[in-house]
């Protein structure tokens, strides 16, 4: 039984807390916690539960939680007949330490969060957090609610199901946490310096957050620069961090070319690069054309690949040069590809799909096309038509499917028109799209087109 008895004086609760007294002081008056007896002479005595509550609050704070909303979960807990302390499982200081999980409570709880954030009920959504990390691992909230919760979200916006607002309310909720908890774990002066990085467009920095925050959690010293990093002066920031190994992720086609550009350029300075994300996994043919370290399909695993390739000695990576076909196409589409753009939107003005969604339907396009004669194998688009498929029709575009086939077609018209001879590669890719399959099927609907 824990002892209620007020014996402890500040001083005390002062060293086992890590509190100071002003910090005492100011949670008492403002939020009721602790409540300490007074002797005659005015002096505050504090009991074994009071130190353990300012314990389980303080360590609330270092998950990322405000006060006053680790005040409200002791005393909703409390209320409940639930003892916190013992409620809470994720206070180890070995972030490898695993609770017995409940897989449907947390199913549960990750059902409700994703309800309130399509509601936009910010506060309901907090608050099952809250609630997890208060119950939960924080690695176990990270990848089982945030990134499996963010992953359904993603998948019904690209089904069409969820809007563009609601997955951009979902993960501002979920960012926030993340570089709460991440600023909460402080940075380690010890070791060898990982920076992590996402190239040029690459916006999607969950997965790398997360990535940040499970290493710093096990002690290793994270540098962590976010989205849209640019190769503009990289020298000068490799020189001042000096890191051991530098860590970049893709999630896209487009975003894989500009990763091959940073990593042929770290790699090129002797730097050790790992890299992973989504495009990776569904695409594998595309590692052979990154000059680096693929990281592994599971994020749960990367802290433990990385920790390996620290012990490893840097070693020079082969660099492959882009076939010469390729480059040609490259040059000559990128010269060619606005007057493509304005071809596709005159021969469809007046379409049902609107002029907005057209020239949006260009540029996703185009920058795919680009990419994949960067990467040095128009195969990796034909390795996702379902994914072009699925982008033109069920994206916030709406395509309609009758008009779709017609619009891979026009494209591959003002290829055929404006580029010269080197747009084989490109047109190649067009007529295998337009035989596949899914595409096969569809009527061309002329029906739908402008005289």
């Amino acid at each position: 039984m824990k002892q209620e008895i007020p014996t402890y004086n500040m001083k005390v609760v002062v060293q086992e807390t890590g509190l100071k007294p002003d910090t005492l002081r100011a949670w008492e008056r403002r939020y009721g916690v602790p409540n300490p007896q007074r002797t005659a002479g005015g002096h505050r005595l504090y009991s074994q539960v009071e130190i353990d509550m300012l314990k389980w609050l303080v360590a609330r704070q270092g998950e990322g939680m405000s006060i006053s909303h680790a005040v409200e979960l002791w005393h909703q807990l409390s209320d409940e007949g639930v003892d916190p302390t013992e409620a809470y499982l994720g206070s180890s200081d070995s972030p490898e330490a695993v609770a017995p999980i409940s897989g449907a409570q947390l199913g549960q709880k990750r059902e409700a969060w994703i309800n309130a954030c399509l509601a936009f009920d910010e506060a309901r959504a907090q608050r099952i957090l809250a609630e997890a990390f208060a119950t939960y691992p924080v690695e176990t909230v990270c990848l089982e609610l945030l990134f499996q919760a963010m992953y359904q979200i993603g998948e019904g916006w690209y089904q069409g199901d969820v809007t563009i607002q609601q997955e951009h309310f979902a993960s501002s909720l979920a960012l926030r946490q993340l570089e709460a908890l991440l600023a909460a774990q402080g940075s380690n002066a010890r070791g060898e310096k990982i920076l992590v990085a996402n190239p040029a467009g690459e916006q999607h920095t969950f997965s790398p957050l997360l990535l940040s925050l499970m290493m710093r959690r096990r002690g290793l010293d994270v540098v962590y620069l976010g989205a849209n990093v640019p190769l503009l002066r990289m020298s000068e920031l490799l020189d001042q961090v000096k890191p051991a190994l530098v860590l970049v992720s893709a999630q896209t086609l487009r975003t894989a070319a500009s990763l091959k550009q940073m990593a042929e350029y770290l790699t090129g300075e002797g730097y050790m690069t790992l890299y992973g994300g989504a495009i990776f996994n569904s695409v594998p043919e595309i590692r052979a054309a990154i000059p680096g370290y693929f990281l592994g399909e599971d994020l749960q695993a990367a802290p433990d690949a990385v920790q390996r390739f620290l012990q490893r000695p840097p070693v020079k990576m082969a660099q492959h040069s882009l076939p010469a076909a390729y480059e040609a196409a490259l040059d000559e589409y990128r010269s060619c590809r606005a007057d493509i753009d304005a071809w596709v939107l005159h021969q469809l003005d007046g379409s049902p799909w609107g002029s907005i969604h057209l020239a949006q339907a260009n540029i996703d396009m185009g920058d795919n096309i680009e990419a994949a004669l960067q990467l040095g194998n128009m195969a990796f688009l034909s390795e996702s038509i379902s994914w072009v498929r699925g982008l033109l029709v069920n994206y916030h575009f709406r395509m309609p499917e009758v008009l779709l086939r017609a619009y891979m077609e026009t494209y591959q018209q003002g290829c055929q028109r404006i580029m010269g001879r080197n747009d084989g590669l490109i047109l190649d890719w067009f007529v295998e799209l337009l035989r596949s399959p899914e595409f096969a099927l569809i009527e061309r609907g002329d029906s739908m087109l402008p005289a």
